[in-house]
């Protein structure tokens, strides 16, 4: 499990990452785990860069797999969308 620290800074992910991580979150807020090819075809990034960034999004605890998917991780913040 990452440390708290690690989970604030959001500077630290790349813009790739970012955009990985907005369009799992637009997902799980209609309750629906990211997959690599749903991701992919939100953003427009191949699918293999996209499982790059949702395996380091999760092992920074951003996300967290589930099947062969990915939901939230830990956050403090309200989804809005």
């Amino acid at each position: 499990m990452p440390d708290e620290k690690s989970l604030e800074d959001a500077q630290e992910m790349s813009t790739a990452e970012m955009t990985v991580y907005e369009a799992a979150a637009a997902l799980n807020v209609k309750e629906q785990p990211a997959t690599a090819a749903e991701v992919a075809g939100m953003t427009g990034l191949p699918e293999d860069t996209v499982r790059r960034c949702l395996d380091r999004l999760a092992e920074g605890g951003r996300l967290l797999p589930k099947g062969g998917a990915y939901v939230l991780g830990d956050h403090d913040w309200g989804l809005e969308y």
